[in-house]
């Protein structure tokens, strides 16, 4: 799979732009500050519904304009899509798939599929456990597109919830009248259920991709590891519950596991107005040898760490399908040169990789291919 076409409508810094990609490698070179990162940043819109850089569509929304457009030519083997996103702050955004009428944005899940590795991602290591959550959920819903709507259901289950246990919160602390919590019970089951469903998903995904993401950093630093990946769930308890490969491992057991721990918390939840059990608290615990990458790891293996975990998301989803599309948004400047040569020799042959750099000093040889110059808000093939 590659993306042959991208065009652009008041992303970013782009009034327009009409980008047309090979595949193999490809890469944008120009100084730091005149879009580079905005191109790759479309592309990786397409295929998560999100930017790596920003929380919000706001900021991807050129200045005085009221929308942004974001449409991609995407072949896979003989057959073209085109995909289409129009980005409305405020409002709901829009998708097209081939020109036809509209579809929700999340039907276009799947059509593109990137793994993108950039500089915010060395808080995979080092940020909150929000961080891993993300990277966990989004390559998830890249593996299987129907998740984003079990995701979906899940926050807003968990924001009905959080409502009703924030009013009951209220209520007690000025000494109202006790609200009437009978429908929390129903709330209980309904997080729980699609609760069940993203944990058994996560779950399976860290076990499927633990030994990818050793075997890359060994790649990268040889005799540095090994890794280990371990998932901390808020369901635990202090009653010593399971979610991992001991314990219980059917959606069934999850969904009995979760009912369970939120019985356990239902006081402190309706004494703080939050709900405090679910895969929203959980984190997954980074090993690198026998200490936690967090707090222990150098900021080189740190790097490393990291981008071992993008380079197995990568391996998963060639294994399981259509190749994604590879994007290495400045990462070449973040890496010594031992590092440098060998992530450009494992990347190389992917079936399209998208680089950005400050220079082109910082593309290694090996990574010959298509470049375009970015200045000025102008992308221009050399």
């Amino acid at each position: 799979m590659h993306v042959s076409h991208l065009s652009l409508a008041d992303f970013r810094s782009y009034a327009r732009a009409e980008v047309p990609l090979d595949p193999g490698v490809t890469a944008f070179v120009g100084p730091n500050g005149q879009g580079k990162t905005n191109l790759v940043e479309a592309i990786g819109y397409l295929a998560t519904l999100g930017s790596h850089r920003v929380s919000s569509d706001a900021p991807l929304v050129r200045m005085g304009a009221d929308r942004a457009v974001i449409r991609a030519a995407v072949t896979h083997g003989a057959r073209q899509q085109l995909v289409e996103l129009e980005l409305n702050p405020g409002r709901a955004n829009r998708a097209r798939i081939n020109r036809s009428s509209q579809v929700r944005p999340r039907d276009v899940l799947g059509i593109v599929r990137t793994v993108l590795f950039a500089p915010e991602d060395l808080a995979l290591v080092k940020g909150d456990p929000g961080e891993r959550r993300r990277f966990l959920d989004e390559l998830v819903t890249a593996r299987s597109p129907r998740m984003a709507g079990v995701r979906s259901d899940y926050e807003r289950v968990l924001k009905q919830r959080n409502t009703l246990l924030k009013s009951a919160a209220m209520a007690r602390r000025h000494g109202g009248r006790s609200m009437d919590l009978s429908t929390l019970d129903v709330w209980d089951q309904h997080l729980a259920r699609a609760g069940a469903e993203l944990l058994a998903q996560r779950l399976d995904l860290i076990a499927t991709l633990l030994p990818l993401a050793d075997k890359a950093y060994e790649q990268l630093a040889p005799g540095g590891g090994p890794l280990g990946l371990a998932y901390k769930s808020s369901a635990a308890g202090e009653g010593g519950r399971s979610v991992d490969d001991g314990g219980a491992r059917t959606r069934e057991d999850l969904y009995e596991v979760l009912l369970s721990a939120l019985a356990e918390v239902r006081k402190q939840e309706i004494e703080r107005g939050v709900t405090l059990v679910g895969p929203h608290r959980d984190d997954v615990l980074l090993r690198l040898g026998d200490l936690p990458a967090k707090g222990y790891a150098s900021h080189g293996e740190s790097w490393s760490y990291a981008l071992a975990l993008r380079l197995a998301s990568y391996e998963l989803l060639r294994s399981e399908g259509a190749e994604p599309v590879l994007i290495l948004d400045d990462v070449f400047a973040e890496l010594d040169a031992r590092r440098r040569e060998r992530l450009a020799e494992l990347v190389a042959a992917g079936e399209q990789v998208l680089v950005t750099a400050a220079v082109d000093d910082d593309v290694p040889g090996v990574l010959a291919g298509t470049r375009f110059a970015v200045s000025g808000g102008e992308v221009t093939r050399l």
